[in-house]
């Protein structure tokens, strides 16, 4: 499945006495702490992933954070910063925060969170647990410390839920809790016999994704069959979830 974003500057979970120490980073008159959007980038890194495509995909990370576009759409809230946490999963005990919330307001804090996320080891290698991930991006935006008006979870993978809890069970627990799941499906159109039913599911993964990962106001699915387009679909997808405007039609990115 697939390695996904977060930012920079490590912003480690503090609680609020300790964040009034920080260096103020908000706009004039914005509380310290508050962010406009709380974003946990759930990466699948199961097997049916090799390190190639692996490496496209932190690339297309790290493209898709630094594009002007994103930096504009960051800016142009209401705070002017948005925070950030990536993780990896592969099975249901395998399970990483490979960067914990980070804040990113400018060009300058976007490259230090890309950065930091190239150079990361990758984390696992086994089966794929969608839900395992998505139970742990809601516990760390309980846990997160920061005043968001808006938390969302952007689950991306290349296939089902094989391991762990079923997955929309996880869905509803995080949608419960007020918070919004995207899916950035990643096609694989040529797949092994092993790995056949596992991304190529009865309807298509797009479908499942729209079925039993993604849910919430303004919920969608963005489709992708090229990994060296990676990065044009998460700048894409990260300006509709920063601005809060979900995209209209079919998103495809080949």
């Amino acid at each position: 499945m697939r390695a996904i974003l977060c930012l920079t500057a490590f912003l480690l979970t503090l609680p609020p006495a300790a964040h009034a120490a920080d260096p103020p980073t908000a706009r004039p008159g914005a509380q310290l702490g508050a962010v406009d959007l709380a974003l946990v980038l759930v990466t699948d890194v199961s097997r049916s992933i090799d390190d190639t495509e692996f490496d496209l995909e932190k690339q297309g990370y790290a493209t898709a954070f630094t594009d002007k576009d994103v930096i504009a759409a960051i800016r142009g809230g209401p705070v002017g910063r948005i925070a950030v946490s990536y993780i990896e999963f592969a099975s249901n005990y395998e399970v990483r925060t490979v960067l914990d919330w980070t804040v990113i307001s400018d060009q300058s804090t976007a490259a230090d969170f890309a950065d930091k996320l190239t150079h990361a080891a990758r984390s696992f290698w086994g089966r794929t647990a969608i839900s395992a991930g998505v139970d742990r991006a809601v516990q760390a935006l309980a846990e997160s410390g920061f005043e968001a008006s808006r938390r969302v979870i952007d689950v991306c993978g290349d296939g089902t839920n094989n391991a762990g809890r079923e997955v929309n069970e996880a869905r509803d627990d995080a949608v419960a809790a007020g918070i919004t799941v995207n899916g950035l499906a990643i096609i694989n159109e040529h797949p092994v016999s092993w790995t056949y039913a596992h991304v190529q599911p009865p309807g298509g993964l797009v479908n499942y994704y729209r079925e039993n990962v993604t849910g919430g106001p303004g919920s969608f699915v963005l489709e992708v069959h090229d990994f060296h387009t990676f990065g044009e679909a998460m700048t894409r997808k990260l300006i509709s979830e920063i601005a809060g405007i979900p995209p209209s039609g079919r998103l495809v990115v080949r």
